[in-house]
């Protein structure tokens, strides 16, 4: 195998620019594992010639906000590139009139962008949310963790940039270049609302489209030579989860159309690098071995792992005719455009280019229809943004995944193109780009590399120039992995309890209290994790580096449904409608909140345990991968492994704090489970008692009486409430009777000073001033109150005054938005559940902050930063078992 270890010499060619100053760009990424690569490319160019000045995370695409941008910040610490601005989000919204308001955060598509960061996923829900989508670019395939270093920059409530911040600072201070590798929508919200500014762009280059788009499919592994030559199709797009009613389009141009077309219309110069391009330029067995054999620098090797776990766990054995050189082969294409001295011909040293006229289809004709699918025309006088009456916009909008408004019984479709395809026109809607139409082969013909850029890209992660000092482990001269289990030997175990939670703020603050319970009273068995509630299923994460702070990493994590029940596709069971988690904030308040823990994620210690894509044949992957025992459990696997290591006429306690949905389908699937089940207690629920209080489902306003677990998974509450398992409700009523903050900030700050009530202290006084000071955050004591299931599940109930009364209740589970997830008394039909009355909030609140700062069971490693000291210090440790 050839070396590849001759580095290529940007800017050594004879057309080069001679500038004073450099390119300065900003990029727009939606930080999939391939704009990793651009990035990365990015940053390893002479800075003398390219200067990345800010980047912005398109929020809308195949990452979380949270996830991604402390992926970003610790890129760029690997990288010593803490200078680059990074923008994300914004509460921002879009009034009906059309008037864009400051700061619009991107995390829906300008369709459905409203007042606010919830909304409905018209069309990310084409994206897979479990594995192979989402979690698995959240994490980076379980490997960011491992891997980048951790600098001081985060995510911080209300004081991270926006990428609204980002764009007009970046802009404004002069001319720059745009690389958008992610869905438009920052962008044109930007263009938009900040018309005057355009004059400061002086050129956007593009990885998205398909205009001439032909099949990849003869460019694999049997033919690999330069001379392949993909073959025309009809349906060339991407969106590999629903082909049958938009196989036009790609998926950055598909996830907001309308962003896009304002990109491409927007006057400023526009190359375009489609998947007419990339197809051309797949990631080929022969260039895997390459770069396996070439990782000479830590951001080489960041890039191989990454690519190397998107291979391993890729969905079917046709990685290589699948996978392509996306974002960073138009981030090659870019740089090298810029370097010539003639731009406007689009010469190049990576792929042949042609200008086309194109336009991107936002809506399908008939034009002027009103079908309740277009909201900038539906049931308004004046169209939003004084949009064209009968024009281009006024067409029908794709509604979601199969819509049948395209699809026909015999399959062929009746449109004649759908949203956020590219389309070759010549009518007064054309706009000629600069489109990359293939790559170029490698000038060295001694070469075992195809593409010029196969070569380009390896020498430039390669280059000992501008290079990472230090990964996340040889960053500490001392690191070592460590496992902390304790030593129950000679105690006897209390009751055993599965804790069921949503990764809310309020659930890991119960958590905490579960862990100090003594064992004697409490034995925590097992966690669930259900990403159908307030955080994204990446943060199992932050369970693992709670548990393995409390010195509990004996305790099995189970990952579950990552839908509400049927809400899943029912042709590809990865993706699936977003019915009631729309109702949930994307920004302030919401899952970026929950994904980083409002900011304290990061102060946790690191575990080595950790959600990885790592799967095996056996659980029925596409093949084992390189260390399929880390493979992560399912809450189903879990739950199985709990019920067969009971002890006979032993039973589990059940303690859910979000969805039921994982408690519904164990229920389903286990015909046992009331011999197995001892008590749930179920934090949630709001008893309407003839509409004298309401519920708490922010964001729809035709819902009054439903408390949000309920309405999360509204069928998965019915399936267990119509259970014969013992049920205690702790309703909505007595959440909010407990929801003061002075009251437990202040017994936390008498209590002893263990690190847990020290950051759980820390984590409750950010809720509440965060609730002060933005209206995103008012329903900050949602997440106080509930701690108290877990409270009430192992105190002394004479203690705290607690009493219960047994009532027939039912619930409304019939697909009616308005009425999902009430329950109401039902003397007659109802099911008898226990439900807690009342409980004394003072004693509440003592027994909470005194179990926290009891010294037993309390943490082994108190943060990160001790973590990182004990790393750094030449002293023998051994693991704890």
């Amino acid at each position: 195998m050839m070396m590849i270890l001759v580095l290529l010499g940007i800017g050594a060619n004879s057309h080069s620019v001679t500038r004073g100053s450099p390119h300065r760009i900003l990029l727009n990424t939606d930080v999939d594992t391939d704009d990793l690569f651009a990035l990365l490319y990015l940053l390893k160019l002479n800075r003398s010639e390219f200067d990345l000045q800010g980047i912005t995370i398109n929020t809308n695409s195949w990452t979380n906000a949270g996830h991604a941008v402390n992926q970003i910040y610790d890129i760029l610490y690997m990288m010593g590139r803490d200078d680059v601005s990074v923008g994300v989000g914004g509460d921002g919204g879009i009034l009906e009139s059309g008037k864009i308001q400051p700061n619009v955060g991107g995390y829906l598509p300008i369709i459905e962008q409203g007042i606010g960061t919830a909304g409905y996923c018209r069309y990310r829900q084409a994206i897979p949310v479990g594995l192979g989508g989402i979690l698995d670019i959240d994490t980076n395939y379980g490997f960011r963790k491992s891997f980048l270093p951790q600098g001081r920059r985060r995510y911080y409530p209300l004081q991270q940039p926006t990428a609204q911040k980002v764009l007009i600072d970046k802009i404004s201070a002069g001319p720059i270049t745009v690389l958008i590798t992610g869905a438009h929508t920052n962008f044109a919200i930007f263009l938009m609302n900040n018309p005057h500014l355009k004059k400061n762009v002086e050129h956007i280059y593009i990885m998205g489209g398909s205009v001439r788009s032909k099949t990849p499919t003869n460019c694999g592994p049997q033919n690999t030579s330069s001379s392949c030559q993909p073959q025309p199709c009809r349906d060339c797009g991407n969106l590999f989860t629903d082909d049958t009613s938009n196989p036009f389009a790609e998926f950055n141009f598909f996830l907001d159309p309308f962003a896009a077309y304002q990109v491409i219309h927007s006057g400023i110069p526009v190359t375009l690098v489609p998947l007419d391009a990339t197809n051309t330029i797949p990631i080929t067995s022969n260039f895997f071995e390459v770069f396996e054999q070439n990782q000479h620098t830590f951001e080489a090797q960041y890039c191989f792992k990454s690519l190397k776990m998107a291979r391993d766990s890729w969905f079917d054995g046709n990685f290589y005719e699948s996978y392509f050189m996306w974002d960073s082969f138009a981030a090659g294409i870019a740089t090298s455009i810029m370097r010539k001295l003639n731009k406007d011909s689009g010469e190049n040293e990576y792929a042949e280019m042609e200008y086309i006229n194109i336009t991107v289809v936002t809506s399908n004709e008939p034009y002027g229809i009103s079908d309740g699918s277009n909201p900038f025309f539906d049931s308004l006088k004046v169209p939003k943004f004084n949009l064209k009456k009968g024009g281009v916009h006024s067409g029908h909008v794709q509604m979601g995944l199969r819509d049948p408004f395209c699809t026909v019984k015999n399959g062929t479709g009746r449109c004649k193109y759908q949203d956020g395809y590219t389309e070759e026109v010549n009518s007064a809607e054309a706009v000629q780009v600069l489109v990359a139409t293939r790559a170029k082969p490698n000038r060295d013909s001694s070469s075992t590399l195809e593409k010029e850029f196969y070569k380009s890209f390896l020498d430039v992660l390669n280059s000992p120039q501008q290079t990472a000092k230090f990964n996340f482990t040889t960053q500490f001269r001392y690191y070592k992995d460590a496992l902390y289990k304790p030593d129950f030997r000679g105690k006897k175990l209390g009751k055993g309890v599965v804790f069921d939670m949503d990764l809310s703020a309020g659930d890991f603050l119960a958590l905490f209290y579960l862990l100090k319970v003594p064992v004697e009273v409490i034995n925590l068995k097992a966690i669930f994790v259900s990403p159908t509630g307030w955080a994204n299923a990446g943060t199992i994460d932050v369970i693992y580096d709670l548990l393995h702070m409390m010195g509990r990493d004996d305790i099995p994590v189970g990952l579950g449904d990552m839908f509400a029940m049927k809400q899943e596709d029912l042709i590809f069971s990865g993706v699936g409608d977003c019915k009631y988690k729309k109702a949930i904030p994307h920004g302030s308040g919401g899952f970026l909140d929950s994904d980083t823990l409002y900011g304290f994620a990061r102060d946790l210690p690191r575990s080595p345990r950790r959600y990885t894509s790592e799967n095996s044949v056996k659980f029925g992957a596409a093949r084992d991968t390189e260390h399929p025992e880390l493979r992560q459990p399912l809450a189903i696997e879990i739950w199985e492994n709990v019920s067969k290591s009971l002890d006979p006429g032993s039973k589990i306690t059940v303690l859910t704090n979000g969805p039921l949905t994982n408690l519904a389908k164990i229920i389903l699937s286990d015909k046992n489970t009331s011999t197995i089940i001892q008590d749930v207690f179920i934090v949630g629920g709001h008893i309407n008692y003839d509409n004298r209080e309401k519920g708490n489902v922010i964001n729809v306003p035709s819902n009054e009486y439903a408390e949000f677990n309920m309405f999360l998974d509204p069928l998965a509450a019915k399936t267990v409430l119509e259970s014969e398992l013992n049920i205690t409700l702790i309703p909505l009523s007595i959440q909010r009777k407990v929801s003061s903050f002075p009251e437990i900030i202040e017994r936390l700050r008498l209590t002893k000073k263990t690190p847990e009530a020290l950051f759980s202290r820390r984590v409750l006084s950010r809720l509440q001033r965060l609730q002060k000071m933005h209206r995103g955050y008012q329903h900050m004591d949602t997440f106080l109150g509930e701690i108290v299931g877990a409270v009430i599940l192992s105190a002394d109930h004479p203690t705290l005054n607690s009493t219960f009364q047994t009532m027939r209740v039912k619930i409304y589970a019939t697909g009616v938005e308005s009425e999902d997830g009430q329950i109401i008394i039902d003397e007659k039909q109802g099911k008898p559940v226990k439900i807690l009355e009342n409980v004394d909030p003072l004693a509440y609140y003592d027994t909470f902050a005194h179990q926290l700062g009891e010294e037993e069971q309390s943490a082994v490693i108190g943060s990160f930063d001790e973590q990182k000291q004990i790393w750094s210090t030449p002293v023998n440790r051994t693991e704890r078992s």
